[in-house]
């Protein structure tokens, strides 16, 4: 499937609804840009016709897992009709009970990327008005507090969405403008009536891989950067010591042409040759740690595009 650009070139603008995001979509929602769901009539009875099937299912058979079940083990606990509206805000409780540092708000924002990107194909049977409230959030740049540690991969990223759960019924505390603040408070200045989520919109929320895969958007998008610094890096030191250029030349690369190393060693002679570079016949061979930069610098170049492949297929629609 094909990617649109990180951001639209003029509104800054990244669109949300039955399509893929790219993973510098992600990263452009983590530094800032503006969030549009998809608002045309067929999309949102597409959303809804998915949020009715579950209520479908509850009138036609009384048995859904994860609606009038437990969870895991507990599946074999029956939940009367009478609770199920309760379940989602109860699973949300149980498991808010992260520790450790919490996340940025950066990286809070690129997790809500990826939970809307998810929920927004419509696979997972979430109403429009919970897309809609991630979609507010991000746009008046609310973000959860998330702890970092806590049952990360464990069968979903649980406890640390757990947190964009609670934030949606008005629970727990955010990061609003530059300050830590209760939810039910930030609601309040703004008018804003929590969700009641509806049933499986907690397992919706909650039983996935955003977390994981925020991060790894955010990771990938520092290693391109630290990749093209470190050949920079590499340019100044060869300049300052006097070091020799030809150790970068294509004809020595084309020997061995591991793609990654090859790039690398075309940056490096590029900054070289903006500036005057004579060899050096009193060192003819420079130190490992500068001829050899490539062959280091490319093994992190040649597997920026498995690790693009592998998170852009997790950014893909979740069918939980």
């Amino acid at each position: 499937m094909s990617h649109t650009s990180s951001a639209d070139a003029f509104d800054n603008i990244v669109h949300f609804g039955q399509q893929y995001l790219s993973l510098e979509q992600v990263v452009a929602v983590a530094k800032g840009a503006q969030v549009k769901l998809k608002d045309t009539a067929d999309y949102v009875e597409y959303i809804q016709k998915g949020a009715r099937f579950i209520d479908s299912l509850l009138h036609e058979e009384g048995v859904v897992y994860g609606v009038t079940t437990g969870y895991g083990d507990s599946c074999t606990v029956n939940v009367s009709l009478d609770l199920v509206h309760e379940l989602p805000l109860h699973l949300t409780r149980f498991h808010g009970c992260g520790l450790g540092d919490i996340f940025s708000p950066m990286e809070s924002r690129a997790i809500m990327a990826c939970r809307l990107n998810s929920l927004a194909v419509g696979k997972s049977g979430v109403s429009y008005q919970l897309l809609q409230r991630i979609e507010w959030l991000l746009n008046n740049n609310i973000t959860p507090i998330i702890p970092q540690e806590g049952s990360v991969g464990a069968s979903g990223d649980l406890t640390p969405l757990s947190y964009l759960a609670a934030v949606l019924v008005g629970e727990r505390e955010v990061m609003y403008q530059g300050k830590r603040q209760a939810t039910k408070d930030v609601y309040l200045q703004l008018g804003i009536v929590p969700l009641r989520l509806r049933p499986k919109e907690g397992l919706a929320l909650m039983n996935g891989t955003a977390v994981m895969t925020a991060l790894a958007c955010l990771a990938y998008d520092r290693s391109q950067y630290l990749s093209r610094l470190a050949s920079r890096i590499t340019a100044m030191a060869s300049l300052t010591l006097k070091g020799n250029s030809n150790h970068f030349d294509d004809i020595l690369f084309a020997a061995k042409p591991h793609p990654g190393q090859n790039q690398i060693a075309s940056w490096i002679r590029e900054d070289l040759n903006h500036h005057t570079h004579p060899r050096n016949s009193d060192r003819l061979q420079d130190r490992y740690s500068i001829r050899c930069a490539p062959h280091i610098i490319g093994v992190l170049q040649d597997a920026l595009p498995f690790m693009r492949q592998f998170i852009e297929t997790e950014l893909g629609p979740s069918c939980i």
